[in-house]
Parts: structure tokens; sequence; C-alpha cells
């Protein structure tokens, strides 16, 4: 949702102050699938970086967890044994726990409980990034389509309207999904989109005028 909205918002944004410059309908076009494919690259690259940061932190405790448990796995034990009990399990019941776990794969059983790390729901870099510049670019081709299909004299209403439109839809829904009022959501999207759109078209407009 996150993606989409930005690439709406941004793609829209540019493609309205670029009209109101009094840009030709190419040179608007050009202008937009050159902010689609810098955003992308840009959302990707972003996500890349905060989630390899999160990747490395997660090998980092991975690997000094290994050290810990062959330096002293007693000790490790206990470690997990207080662990469960804190949880409200009976310190027997804890214990057997935790040395049936260790038997299978002690490793994953303190990233599990004591660092909270699952294998399911590690950290993947590469995927994050194109998932991200995913929902950015087709987000972004909205507006996209909309110049392209619009006559010059109508583009920069009918995109401010449907990306408008759009923007509220998605707010909603994730409203919605969240357990949220969808109302709220959808004002709260529309209101920055407009914003945005409105900031960049008087830029737009002045800096043409000026020209």
């Amino acid at each position: 949702m996150l993606g989409a909205n930005d690439g709406i918002i941004s793609t829209a944004s540019l493609i309205v102050g670029v009209a109101a410059a009094a840009a030709k309908q190419n040179d608007v076009l050009i202008a937009g699938v050159a902010g689609l494919v810098a955003g992308a690259m840009s959302m990707a690259a972003g996500e890349y970086v905060s989630v390899r940061s999160q990747a490395d932190t997660e090998e980092a405790d991975l690997a000094r967890e290994r050290r810990e448990l062959a330096a002293d796995s007693r000790g490790e034990h206990a470690e997990l044994e207080r662990i469960y009990v804190d949880r409200g399990l009976e310190p027997d019941l804890a214990r057997q726990v935790a040395e049936q776990l260790m038997k299978h794969d002690a490793l994953a059983a303190h990233a599990r409980d004591e660092l909270g790390i699952v294998e399911s729901q590690r950290a993947r870099p590469l995927l994050a990034a194109l998932a991200s510049a995913a929902t950015f670019s087709v987000g972004a081709i909205l507006p996209l389509a909309v110049a392209l299909l619009v006559p010059r004299g109508a583009l920069a209403g009918v995109v401010v309207a449907t990306s408008l439109s759009c923007l509220a839809s998605l707010g909603a829904l994730a409203a919605w999904i969240g357990g949220a009022r969808p109302l709220v959501g959808a004002i709260r999207v529309g209101l920055w989109g407009a914003a945005a759109m409105a900031l960049t078209f008087g830029a737009g407009a002045l800096f043409g005028a000026a020209a």
C-alpha cells in the first residue's frame, strides 16, 4: 500500500508540476517516465540498505549466539530454561522443553526464543527491494496512463482527480485492513496527496511563467 501511494503521489505531482509549466504533452510523459524509474530505484535502494542493515544485525547476533553455545552450552541451557519459566512454564517442564529443543537445534531455539529471530521471517534485502520498486511502479503507472490518454488541456485536472480518487481508496482499504475507520484513512492520504500536487503545480506554474 505504502509503495503504491508513494508512486501515485510522486508521479502525479511531477506530471502536474511539469504540465503547469506549459510543457508539451510529450515532455510531460518523458518527465513522468523518468520519475517512475527514478522513484522505483530510490525506493528499492532505500529498502535494500535498510533491510540489509537489519540482516547484518541478525547475522551478528546469530554468530555471537553460536560462540556462546560453543563456549558455555550448560549456561545457555539454563538461560533458555529461565526464558520459558518467565513465560509461565513450571521449572521442571521448562527444563524438559529447553533440553528437547537444544537437542533438536540449539541455535534455532535460542534464535527464536532469546533473540526473536525466526527463519521464515528473516530479513531478505533483495526481495524487499524488488517488492518496494514493484509497488511504487504499480502506483506510478496510473497517473502516467492518464497523462498518455487525456488531451493536453485537461491533463492536469484529470491526473489530480484520478490520483486523489485512487489515494482515497487505498487509504480507506489500508485503514479497514488495520481495523481503523476507512473514512479517516481516506481523508488522511487524500489530503497529503492534494498538498503535494498543489505545491508542485504552484512551483511549475511559477517557474513556467518566469521562463
